[in-house]
């Protein structure tokens, strides 16, 4: 009840700036920009999901060293939908990745070792990406101080991250869905799902902690990885400013995605982030000194971004759930014959 009051308020308040400000107003920025340069500002999220999906390429096990790579990026593709349209946050398409993944022959545990890790690995980028943004907003605060509370507030709320995060890493070492499950049972709470699993999720810690002793390398390659698919996302930004007519300095729009991404982390619990994650990109660009039109036009760029890519994850998963069908159909034909 409190995520859908939360929904319908941002949606609410991000109505009243557009009533505000004015939809003609809006329309004609928009319109200025032409069917060109929606295309162009699509190519840095491209660049950002094909890094990130070989960030993830790069924590899977031999077993999926065969897979192509555009199969990577269609799974992967695939996943981020979920995480983005439902109230799961940015965790539910996580086990689809690796359900998938077994449709080419990668064990279930394999699939889910290199989801945890990678998503480690992201959030560890994606920490390091916000503290960068804050550090250079910090030179770039006006004189009013506009700026400031929100920059102190990122601050905190990373720091907190920060120790989340590191938390989350050493849990990983030491074993943490074995622990989790231990910590179920110490409570008096039995899970049948976790119990019903136990050997899977040992087995997956033993996974996951091998994969930390045996292949640091790749995990520093995974985590630059993922920090370059957030400088590309801060290329958009710089775009879409552009293209709007704004001054426009590479600095400023690595601040203002690092924040963005924060405010969008910030209310996962929101599914798509509707609203919260508009009004903040509104905020953003108010608080670097861009126009009120400026700033919801480049908030609704965003947005349509993001459901251009929601449309191609849709049709991935489309397109994976039938090959999946097919492949599972041609076993049952190749057994009857085999009978």
């Amino acid at each position: 009840m409190l995520k859908l009051a939360l929904l319908f308020a941002g949606l609410f308040a991000l109505f009243l700036i557009v009533w505000h400000i004015g939809l003609q107003r809006i329309y004609e920025a928009a319109a200025q920009l032409g069917p060109v340069a929606l295309l162009v500002i699509l190519i840095p999220s491209a660049v950002m999901y094909a890094v990130e999906a070989y960030g993830w390429k790069v924590t899977l096990g031999p077993s999926a060293k065969g897979i192509p790579f555009w199969r990577v990026f269609a799974i992967k593709t695939a996943g981020e939908v979920v995480n983005l349209t439902t109230p799961a946050g940015y965790i539910g398409g996580e086990p689809l990745k690796a359900y998938l993944l077994t449709k080419h022959h990668v064990p279930m545990v394999e699939g889910l070792a290199s989801v945890v890790i990678a998503k480690t690995t992201k959030t560890v980028a994606e920490v390091l990406f916000i503290l960068l943004g804050i550090t250079l907003a910090f030179w770039m605060v006006d004189s009013d101080g506009s700026l400031g509370q929100t920059v102190v507030a990122a601050l905190v709320s990373v720091g907190i991250l920060l120790f989340v995060t590191a938390s989350l890493v050493f849990a990983q070492r030491k074993g943490f869905f074995t622990w989790l499950l231990e910590c179920t049972r110490k409570i008096g709470l039995k899970i049948r799902f976790l119990e019903a699993r136990e050997e899977q999720l040992r087995s997956l810690d033993r996974m996951i902690l091998d994969y930390y002793r045996h292949n640091r390398r790749a995990v520093y390659s995974s985590t630059g990885l993922f920090f370059l698919s957030w400088m590309a996302e801060a290329s958009e930004v710089y775009v879409i400013i552009w293209f709007l007519g704004g001054p426009t300095l590479v600095l400023s729009a690595i601040s203002i995605n690092a924040l963005s991404v924060f405010i969008k982390g910030g209310s996962f619990f929101i599914p798509g982030s509707l609203g919260a994650q508009d009004i903040g990109n509104f905020l953003l660009l108010k608080d670097f000194g861009y126009s009120d039109v400026a700033a919801v036009t480049f908030a609704l760029l965003r947005r349509f971004r993001e459901l251009v890519w929601i449309g191609i994850g849709l049709l991935c998963l489309s397109v994976l759930r039938g090959r999946a069908a097919g492949t599972q159909e041609q076993r049952m034909l190749d057994s009857g014959h085999g009978s």
